[in-house]
């Protein structure tokens, strides 16, 4: 049987079927690539709805200890991310629930917009731009956080986690034609408040400490077991 190795999580030639058929047959440390592969994006999708580092983070935690307990079930018929981050807004809105503060995410309305970001190019850039840009993406962090939570949750998958509109209606469990008015809204909105601002997909960044702190918090529980 082929070693697989931790550090080598990127390598996408890893597929995650045989990965999380792995883990199912015993091989419990390669949860760890499922982790790093999906930390950033649960992260972003969690602080959709709540904006509170510690409490994100123990929703991270209780997902992937929820989702590993119930791996058995994962069917595969669509991408293992889909249905953690299904399994991470639940445990986000039952979060929210517990402090009456339930979001009505099925109200809809349609309203045309245009695209208002773009990647810019960032080969080069010199101590003044650099420090635009850091300015520009805090502006559009905080724009973003200022939308409903139905509007930001599907402007994040789309626009920085780059999901398609299937999979995203997949994870809301809404159609795809609600996902695509929600997305043309959060652009709208976003059109009204920021003229040209310069997008960056690194914004709502949990890497580096952050994500290997969440990541040996849970193996050690998992391992434990």
């Amino acid at each position: 049987m082929e070693v697989i190795k931790i550090n080598d999580f990127n390598d996408h030639t890893l597929s995650e079927s045989n990965i999380i058929k792995r883990i199912l047959s015993g091989e419990k440390e390669l949860y760890e690539i499922l982790l790093r592969r999906n930390n950033q994006k649960l992260y972003r999708v969690i602080r959709s709805y709540i904006n509170d580092t510690a409490e994100i983070e123990d929703i991270m935690q209780n997902t992937y200890l929820k989702s590993y307990e119930k791996l058995h079930q994962f069917k595969h018929h669509s991408s293992y991310s889909t249905w953690l981050i299904r399994i991470g807004i639940n445990e986000a809105l039952a979060r929210l629930k517990t402090k009456s503060k339930v979001f009505h995410l099925n109200t809809t309305q349609h309203l045309d917009s245009n695209s208002i970001l773009e990647k810019p190019d960032t080969s080069q850039l010199n101590p003044e731009s650099k420090i635009i840009r850091k300015e520009a993406k805090q502006l559009l962090e905080k724009t973003i956080d200022s939308l409903d939570t139905k509007y930001k949750t599907v402007y994040i998958l789309k626009e920085v986690e780059e999901m398609s509109i299937k999979d995203i209606s997949n994870c809301l469990n809404i159609s795809t034609a609600n996902t695509k008015v929600r997305l043309y809204r959060a652009k709208h909105m976003l059109k009204e408040k920021l003229f040209e601002v310069t997008a960056n997909v690194d914004i709502f960044e949990f890497g580096f400490s952050k994500c290997d702190d969440l990541t040996e918090k849970i193996m050690s529980i998992i391992l434990k077991n």
